[in-house]
């Protein structure tokens, strides 16, 4: 099978398209032929090696070097969320069957950068919404499970004011649908170009941040979600009602945020519902693999980059 190795740290150059074993599921695995995956910025931080906590770096680093490897990523194949079809199961697998089409999380596995995969059943997996594509649905996981947990965290209430800052990146642009879906008022933040995309995702109001200082319009909001890891609790300490919430996504989502397949449910429940929806920004193929993470550390996504690996139907 045709997979993305990453044998070491670096610029998205040292990624290579190579032909790997394909693998056999173990009794409590399915084997997912993946039809989309994304590159998520987890990706990009392991594969550069940055571990993406600002002034914590220095002590994060040695942490990273032995979770994730020394030299290069231990785990050679990226790619953290998907979308596709089991093609086999194992004999003690109950979960699901061949056939079924799934969506779910690979986490610290990754793997996901790949024509095949196989996952125990009782990981973060789930059916796939019936009302998404495989790459929307492979967009879905990682940003919109950290958006939730975070929010949880606020107890977001109907008729609270939450201002979303990064809302129109994988998790904003989740983080703002979320918000509505529990009733809240919703300000997001972000450029220009994004004003509009951000307003149809339910945002009552949209700041543009290069013209305007939220924290100078003498607003207050109940909780405030930096989902970009920018802002400091220093900064916005001044726009939060008395019991307002500062969450961060960097610090609030930790190290250890686990995806539970309630959570995928939830989502999945949302989604049918017609209150949650992915933003992709740019679709690329498997092979083209370096370009996906080059725009990827640009650092301007709009939603999500989004890698297709089955080739759509032949015109009829």
């Amino acid at each position: 099978m045709k997979a993305v190795i990453c044998t070491k740290y670096g610029p998205p150059e040292v990624l290579r398209l190579e032909e790997v074993e394909k693998p056999v599921p173990q009794s409590n695995e399915v084997l997912i032929k993946i039809h989309a995956t994304t590159v998520h910025i987890g990706d990009t931080k392991i594969r550069g090696f940055r571990p993406g906590m600002g002034a914590l770096d220095l002590l994060v680093k040695p942490f990273m070097w032995i979770a994730v490897g020394f030299t290069g990523p231990r785990r050679k194949i990226l790619g953290m969320e998907l979308s596709g079809e089991i093609e086999a199961v194992g004999k003690d697998v109950t979960r699901f069957s061949k056939g079924d089409q799934v969506f779910g999380a690979t986490e610290m596995r990754f793997g996901a950068h790949a024509e095949y995969i196989c996952l125990p059943e009782d990981w973060a997996l789930a059916i796939k919404p019936a009302n998404m594509s495989h790459e929307e649905a492979a967009a879905v996981p990682n940003g919109a499970i950290t958006a939730l947990h975070i929010l949880r965290k606020a107890n977001v209430q109907p008729g609270r004011k939450v201002l979303v800052y990064g809302a129109s990146g994988s998790v904003g642009t989740f983080a703002v649908q979320l918000a509505k879906v529990f009733g809240a008022e919703v300000t997001g933040v972000c450029s220009a170009a994004n004003l509009e995309m951000v307003r149809s995702l339910g945002a009552d109001e949209v700041i543009d941040y290069t013209t305007t200082d939220f924290t100078r319009n003498g607003e207050r909001y109940d909780v405030i979600f930096d989902a970009v890891g920018k802002l400091s609790r220093s900064r916005v300490k001044g726009s939060l009602t008395r019991t307002g919430r500062y969450l961060n996504v960097l610090t609030d989502s930790g190290t250890s945020m686990k995806i539970h397949v309630a959570d995928l449910l939830t989502l999945k429940d949302y989604i049918e519902a017609g209150k949650l929806r992915s933003v992709i920004d740019r679709r690329y193929p498997l092979e083209q693999i370096v370009e996906a993470h080059r725009y990827v550390d640009q650092g301007h996504k709009k939603g999500n980059v989004v890698i297709t690996l089955l080739a759509p139907p032949a015109f009829q």
